[in-house]
């Protein structure tokens, strides 16, 4: 925690019990978002932490990485998901939630039926990125480029959504916007950096915007 405080005084902090994994749900109710996965690991702890997390959350929930992974060893998590929660597969991660597809054509098709079943928002990452809302509508992003297929890309997605919903934006309006933001960042990145050298953090960087 101390190193942290000292590289970055801003972040805000929640220490669990566990010196090692996610262990335990704090009080929830000062959250009006919840973003979890990128980094948690998959002990045995974690794995009940989340599960208790999901019946827990009266707020929306954006779900990436090992949160999905989780999920993935323990689909029964699947039918508790609260109506509208974001999830943010990329595509090994979303055949090993749905199952495989020979094509892209087939995976969207999936994509739509596990969205209309679960009653949740499924942004699938990838060359062109495309986002299935619960009613079946999909929406596919047009910003973004090869260089951010980088580690840490998506829990930058992540933060990004979380952090539209933490300003009340709807679950379905912080996964779009989301998504269009961070492939934009992502462009303004390669244009100053090239593809090549991009790093997540880079991404995260290049986040202002001026029209």
């Amino acid at each position: 925690m101390l190193p942290l405080q000292i590289y970055l005084p801003e972040a805000m902090i929640s220490v669990d019990e566990s010196d090692c994994c996610f262990s335990q749900v704090p009080d929830l109710k000062p959250y009006n978002a919840i973003g979890v996965g990128p980094g948690v690991g998959k002990a045995e702890e974690t794995v009940n932490a989340l599960k208790q997390l999901i019946q827990e959350a009266k707020v929306p929930m954006v779900l990436d990485a090992d949160a999905l992974n989780i999920i993935s060893e323990n689909k029964e998590l699947l039918s508790i998901l609260p109506e509208n929660t974001i999830i943010t597969p990329h595509v090994k991660e979303f055949e090993r939630l749905f199952g495989e597809c020979k094509d892209k054509e087939q995976r969207v098709d999936l994509q739509r039926d596990m969205a209309q079943k679960f009653k949740i928002i499924i942004v699938l990452k990838g060359a062109g990125t495309t986002t299935m809302l619960p009613d079946g509508r999909c929406y596919i992003n047009s910003t973004g480029n090869p260089g951010m297929a980088t580690a840490g890309s998506g829990d930058v997605l992540t933060g990004i959504i979380l952090s539209l919903l933490a300003q009340r934006y709807t679950p379905e309006q912080a996964a779009i916007i989301g998504v269009f933001m961070h492939g934009m960042a992502g462009d303004k990145a390669a244009s100053r950096l090239g593809m090549e050298s991009m790093i997540a953090s880079d991404i995260s960087k290049s986040l202002e915007f001026r029209v």
